[in-house]
């Protein structure tokens, strides 16, 4: 997997866990910056944003991390979010993520 977002201060790796596999995403971006006490990771599946999500992210003195769970293959989409509801998509396009894991093959 490539990251291609880091110039918006997201990075994600695909690790291993004993939960199973996950995206690990890094987030510095613009609501950090901007003083950002939370932070979510708002996440979908596919197009149409199936088995949407939010998960609250780990504050770190760098930014904030959380590990999101791979359920299924295909491209998984994120934003984030404060706690104020401020929003970081990518400006409107999202941070998309093309992910396989071993169980699966299907795609979206």
């Amino acid at each position: 997997m490539k990251d291609t977002y880091s110039e918006n201060g997201v990075l994600a790796n695909k690790v291993s866990l004993d939960e199973g596999i996950n995206l690990a995403i890094t987030y510095d971006g613009l609501l950090f910056i901007s003083g950002a006490d939370t932070v979510y990771a708002h996440f979908g599946y596919g197009t149409k944003w199936t088995n949407l999500n939010t998960l609250k992210m780990m504050r770190t003195g760098s930014g904030f991390r959380a590990n999101i769970p791979i359920t299924r293959t295909g491209t998984v989409h994120v934003a984030f979010k404060d706690s104020a509801s401020n929003w970081d998509n990518n400006s409107g396009s999202n941070y998309s993520f093309d992910v396989r894991t071993k169980k699966t093959t299907a795609k979206d």
